[in-house]
């Protein structure tokens, strides 16, 4: 039995998880008070033959006062039962979540007369960090469209029985950090397609810059120098039951060289794992 919880700011694209986990077979519950988490397991897990092996449940911030602080014991006990349970957290940068709520025009759940929106954003990011600090797997869908958050979801979200599902991002520094990744490699000092003119235009995915960056020594020692890293050190990971993780590289815009290096340590992991995806950020 695996159950999903899902949880994370508001505006940030719970509901389109949850829609996206339905979609694919799940069971889903939304807005399910955290104290009834526990029945509502054990009620599951009482039934011989379940209607589903795989159910999802919402949980938000709008909990009785002290709830919330019993969510890790909650969730010790539902894995104790026999359940296997990941927590998913979306999250989203305020100014991207004012945007939101800005152009939908909904009301924030824990937003009041006296408490201005961004103020409720804040104490739910608050109420929410004993959440977002146990979680499996954090999204952040600040750069994200609809379309884009569910294909991410239905990569991430598939059986992880097999091991740790690891996912390969390639971004530009210029744009941000991704908030969501657990490692983050710095390749900028490497030897850049962008001041070749007739590379500019082209992305990592292109047989040019790949053949430029090919014929980098610097390139190449970095890509040995990671693929060693990550092959002495996953199994750790993997050991201490880390059912996903995520890989960021990045380069300045996010179009030649993080592209490239993500291409070729996917490429090379996939060869001993099967459950390695790919994002490149800031490509269309």
């Amino acid at each position: 039995m695996r159950m999903i919880v899902v949880s994370g700011l508001s505006g940030s694209g719970k509901s389109i998880a949850l829609q996206t986990l339905e979609d694919v077979g799940y069971d889903c519950v939304d807005n399910l008070p955290i104290t009834l988490l526990k029945p509502f397991a054990d009620e599951i897990l009482s039934h011989e033959q379940p209607l589903s092996h795989t159910t999802a449940v919402g949980i938000d911030a709008r909990n009785f006062l002290g709830e919330l602080d019993r969510f890790s014991i909650i969730i010790e006990e539902l894995r104790a039962s026999g359940l296997k349970v990941e927590i998913l957290f979306l999250q989203a940068a305020d100014e991207v979540l004012l945007k939101r709520y800005s152009e939908t025009r909904r009301k924030h759940p824990l937003s009041l007369e006296n408490i201005p929106l961004l103020e409720a954003i804040r104490q739910e990011r608050q109420l929410l960090t004993g959440i977002s600090a146990q979680a499996d797997l954090i999204i952040d869908t600040s750069l994200s469209n609809v379309h884009e958050l569910r294909g991410l979801l239905r990569q991430r979200l598939h059986d992880t029985a097999g091991g740790t599902s690891i996912l390969f991002e390639s971004f530009g520094f210029k744009k941000g950090i991704p908030a969501d990744a657990d490692f983050i490699f710095d390749v900028r000092c490497l030897p850049n397609p962008y001041w070749e003119p007739q590379l500019r235009p082209l992305t990592g995915l292109d047989e040019a810059v790949i053949g430029f960056l090919n014929r980098q020594t610097q390139v190449l020692r970095m890509i040995e120098d990671l693929r060693n890293f990550l092959t002495n050190w996953l199994p750790c990971f993997e050991s201490g039951d880390r059912s996903y993780l995520t890989i960021a590289i990045g380069c300045t815009g996010g179009q030649h060289r993080s592209v490239f290096i993500a291409e070729v340590l996917a490429t090379h992991f996939r060869q001993t794992r099967r459950q390695v995806m790919i994002r490149h950020r800031e490509l269309p």
